[in-house]
């Protein structure tokens, strides 16, 4: 889904204070020492700690604030006619790197870590920090010595020192440090009001546990398989969360509408009693920031940083791509209401002639069947867990010139955590490693992302640091008499978070600010959504799946319906993410806003479809607290691109080419955020990327030529 973005958008220079030394002026002077590494074992290099108990992440939170306010004060302290590059701006990246390492310790547990207690500590140490970036950001006695730093135009920096000293300082007059004092004070106090509220409206979909009781005949028509994993109430009824594993094949697959109906409000009724109140608060918030810097709106407040530049960028491409979709959407519509007609005739139900939001998954998933002839039932017995994974990983080897290699008896925060140390294939160097946290358990994170939590670049000793990731996702649980399957959905969702944990361990930046997915918020999707092609391909599905019980391969057949149906409901799935792109477009341009009525007019006018009626899906929305807020659209934004890259690199030459994939890793996900987005798809490309891929992807060409809803 995404790469947590709360980590990304906090904090940008803070940190321990370390000795400068000779080195790291060499290093910065134009000494490439990139390919160092350490000769440790990339265990020993990996120096996180999961087992801290809630009063050693409180003792470890306020000894890291003592620590980080010491870099600023040393900053902070250099005589202004005697700045340079080595007491301010290097002494800010080193305190970078040790901070990113330093901090998700402390606050990463909020999201994962089986002790209720332990998760309340972490997310009181992530608010604590949160506050205390917040200080730190408004320091402007360290503004003006980079500002002093950048008049006297120092020599021999390499592009990328060039371009952390210009972000700094764009930075610091987006915390408006430019502005008089009075001012400063209002953002600073305004700062830590949406970081608190931020990590707030996310604690409560974390820790959201509602859990509905149906009988056996109100689940018809899902699988022994979906049943046979829930748990039972005294009764014997049957328990379902508002979980993925639990929610989405329910509602693709169950047969019964009042069923559907209870768990769609559910579902999008979660926290809205209380996130309904920090989101508009929220958005109110950022508008007063917005005006303060002298932005006309939060949107164009963010956008700024971004390859879209402003919302009028965004709004032109969505329109563009809504007026395609529409006509598109329409003939889709159309079909689902003929597909329930014909349901509710056979089964003796009362048509109403209308499609609600409980309908729109069950008929969609119908489409596939009827018109594509996918058996989603038999298709799921091909994807185990366990095959899935072994695949995957062999075939982002192959591709990336990298080898896993998977650590016995690691140091992790559940007993299901599996952790692999990463090597570059040709050299054996350590290239990084990462977790995988797969399966739903309760107060952990509900959704699937990517973590970043230890920076890979060149530490003030010129050796590169081990990058960390974890992927944390929410894929079914394995029972004693059925293994762990996927539905292929599940396997695009792996395959786009593992490319995100490529991102951040194959990237070899100088500094810890452009380090893995520290890119513009458009770009951050790119190189995940360009993987999630592989998914659609004959080879690596071949290679990442085989029944269950008797290892035979997926018969061709099913296969190519498969492949085949990759652009149904195209219209509808991406209307859909222009209705949220749209949305918090408008959320983010008004001073305030009745974020439920908002959704409901959009998926109204859009979708055609109307929100259930007393629900409020923003309200769980978590992007829009967790770093996408006014970025939304950079799904879509990023897919033009990604879809550019496969087609036009990895289908033509080949999308198992280690030619073709070692030049990706070097030119797009060594670079992290070292070079602008743009500049690297020109790179890889070598030309101006174009829509046409896009386009063709969704089968739109196809639907409007052939395809008869």
């Amino acid at each position: 889904m995404c790469v947590l973005s709360m980590f990304v958008v906090r904090a940008r220079f803070c940190s321990v204070f370390h000795c400068r030394s000779r080195l790291r002026m060499t290093l910065l002077n134009g000494l490439d020492i990139s390919a160092r590494s350490c000769s440790n074992s990339a265990d020993n290099r990996n120096s996180l700690r999961w087992d801290l108990s809630p009063e050693q992440i409180k003792h470890r939170t306020e000894r890291l604030i003592q620590r980080i306010k010491q870099a600023y004060d040393s900053v902070g302290s250099v005589d202004i006619g005697n700045v340079c590059v080595e007491n301010t701006l290097q002494v800010l990246a080193d305190a970078k790197l040790d901070y990113s390492a330093s901090r998700h310790v402390l606050d990463f547990p909020q999201y994962v870590s089986p002790c209720k207690e332990v998760r309340s500590a972490s997310t009181e140490a992530d608010k604590q920090l949160s506050e205390f970036d917040v200080e730190m950001s408004m320091r402007s006695d360290v503004f003006q010595r980079l500002i002093a730093l950048q008049e006297r135009q120092p020599t021999g920096l390499l592009p990328e020192s060039k371009r952390l000293m210009e972000r700094l300082i764009k930075v610091g007059r987006r915390n408006g440090l430019h502005l008089s004092a009075q001012v400063q004070e209002e953002i600073k106090k305004l700062s830590k009001q949406i970081s608190e509220l931020s990590i707030d409206f996310n604690q409560n979909v974390n820790e959201e546990n509602t859990v509905l009781i149906f009988s056996p005949e109100e689940l018809g028509g899902l699988a022994d398989s979906y049943t046979n994993g829930l748990e039972r109430a005294e009764d014997g009824r049957y328990k379902v969360t508002l979980a993925y594993p639990h929610y989405f094949p329910l509602m693709k697959r169950c047969h019964v509408p009042e069923t559907r109906r209870m768990m769609e409000k559910a579902f999008h009724s979660r926290c809205k009693d209380v996130n309904t109140g920090i989101l508009e608060q929220l958005i109110e918030l950022r508008a007063k920031m917005a005006k303060l810097l002298g932005f006309s709106s939060h949107t164009d407040y963010v956008l700024e940083m971004n390859m879209a530049k402003d919302s009028k960028n965004v709004a032109r491409f969505l329109d563009e791509l809504y007026e395609k979709l529409k006509p598109v959407g329409v003939k889709e519509r159309q079909y689902l209401l003929s597909l329930k007609q014909a349901e509710c005739r056979r089964r003796g139900l009362d048509f109403d002639g209308q499609l609600h939001a409980w309908d729109m998954p069950y008929y969609m998933n119908q489409v596939e069947q009827v018109k594509f002839s996918v058996d989603k039932d038999k298709l799921l017995e091909y994807f185990p867990l366990e095959v899935v994974m072994q695949g995957l990983l062999r075939i982002y080897e192959d591709l990336l010139g990298l080898q896993f290699k998977q650590v016995a008896n690691p140091h992790v925060w559940h007993e299901s955590v599996k952790l692999y140390t990463v090597l570059d294939s040709s050299t054996g160097e350590d290239i990084g490693q990462f977790y995988l946290d797969l399966h739903p358990r309760e107060g952990k994170y509900g959704h699937a992302a990517c973590f970043g939590l230890q920076p890979g670049c060149l530490g003030p000793d010129g050796i590169r640091r081990l990058p960390v990731a974890a992927m944390v996702a929410n894929f079914t649980k394995p029972t004693k008499t059925w293994p762990s399957l996927l539905q292929h959905h599940e396997v695009e969702t792996f395959f786009h978070e593992f490319g995100h944990v490529m991102h951040e361990l194959c990237s070899r930046t100088h500094y810890a600010e452009f380090s893995g997915t520290l890119v513009e918020t458009d770009f951050v999707e790119v190189p995940s959504q360009m993987l999630e092609n592989w998914v659609w391909e004959k080879e690596p599905l071949r290679r990442m799946s085989r029944h269950y019980k008797d290892g035979s391969p997926i018969p061709d057949d099913m296969l190519n319906k498969l492949i085949s149906s990759r652009v149904a409901n195209t219209g509808l799935m991406n209307l859909r993410q222009i209705v949220l792109s749209k949305v918090d477009q408008v959320l983010h341009t008004k001073a305030s806003a009745d974020t439920a009525a908002e959704f409901a007019k959009h998926c109204k006018e859009i979708l055609g479809i109307p929100a259930t009626p007393g629900t409020n899906m923003t309200a769980s929305f978590s992007h829009l607290a967790g770093g996408y807020d006014g970025q939304y659209y950079s799904y879509l934004w990023s897919e033009v691109y990604s879809m550019d890259i496969f087609f036009s690199r990895f289908k033509e030459e080949g999308i198992m080419n280690p030619k073709v994939g070692k030049e990706y890793r070097s030119v797009i996900l060594e670079a992290g955020g070292s070079v602008d987005g743009m500049e690297m798809l020109r790179r890889f490309l070598d030309r101006e990327p174009c829509q046409d891929a896009f386009f063709q992807c969704k089968g739109l060409a196809w639907i409007e030529n052939g395809l008869n809803y």
